[in-house]
């Protein structure tokens, strides 16, 4: 298990560094990756390109795991991440990701999912719900 954490930590750790530190080496060559508003990478080398074209338009800013879950070939992480975009964008949200992995240790498939960190109680003022304007969360 301690394993498969200190590969999850270097990952995020190579977003946060904006540097590859192994991503052909921590992916499988045949690994699925889906970012969790609907992105979808095959391939060890269609994610590295994914990460460095990325880091050109962006930056990670925080990427805390908040903890870990195993079961058999399976990992699950919790995590709060936030970014700034070149345009001054920035976003943040709480997420999990599902890790399955290769006998050998490397990430096989990851998909992400998240949750919008502006959350309210829609019943707050009574048994109607009110709900916010706009558009939902691209998540």
């Amino acid at each position: 298990m301690m394993q498969r954490e200190s590969a999850v930590r270097l990952w995020f750790d190579m977003w946060l560094r904006k540097a590859d530190l192994g991503i052909l080496g921590l992916f499988a060559g045949d690994a699925v990756y889906i970012e969790s508003w609907g992105p979808e990478y095959h391939g060890s080398q269609k994610i590295k390109l994914w990460f460095d074209e990325w880091n050109t338009r962006g930056t990670v800013l925080r990427w805390d795991i908040l903890q870990f879950f195993h079961k058999g070939d399976q990992t699950i992480v919790q995590w709060h991440f936030r970014n700034r975009m070149e345009d001054g964008r920035e976003e943040a949200f709480d997420g999990l990701s599902l890790i399955r992995w290769t006998p050998a240790g490397q990430i096989r498939f990851l998909q992400e999912f998240g949750c919008n960190e502006s959350r309210y109680d829609p019943y707050r003022e009574g048994p109607v719900p009110q709900f916010r304007e706009g558009s939902a969360a691209w998540f």
